[in-house]
């Protein structure tokens, strides 16, 4: 058992899975901090200086002035703004994700995709291999193909 859990763990597709995980974490640690330092400042600039990140309904009904200052109280809140920054970040990791993908895909060939029809045949009678279009086996004269 310990055996085919190592060649589990060394063939290429989970090393491939492995590093394609890491990357994937760092990718959205990056689009994480695209959104919260350089669109959302700019975003919330716009509409009358609102910083997105501290909008939240306090649910205990005192009154906070940063999600900072809630936090340390533990008070229960519905965090408006960390929801929208998420909701812009989950946007634009499917938007790069999803053109990503449809890249790979048009660089894949055809046989990538599906493996080529076979080229040949076996004879009912005599078992050999023929190709595909012939219509009497040469070997034993069969018809039946």
């Amino acid at each position: 058992m310990l055996e085919e859990f190592k060649k589990f763990l060394i063939k290429g597709n989970m090393v491939d899975m492995a590093v394609g995980f890491i990357f994937g974490a760092a990718f959205a640690t990056l689009v994480q901090s695209l959104v919260k330092n350089i669109i959302m400042p700019p975003v919330g600039m716009l509409l009358g200086k609102v910083d997105f990140s501290n909008l939240f309904l306090a649910l205990d009904g005192n009154s906070y002035n940063t999600i900072a200052d809630l936090e340390k109280a533990g008070a229960p809140a519905i965090k408006i703004g960390v929801f929208v920054n998420d909701t812009i970040s989950f946007l634009i990791l499917g938007t790069v994700m999803f053109m990503l993908v449809k890249s790979y895909n048009k660089l894949r060939t055809k046989e990538d995709i599906a493996p080529p029809p076979p080229a040949e045949k076996i004879c009912d009678e005599c078992a050999m291999s023929i190709p595909i279009a012939a219509k009497k086996c040469p070997y034993c004269g069969n018809t039946h193909v």
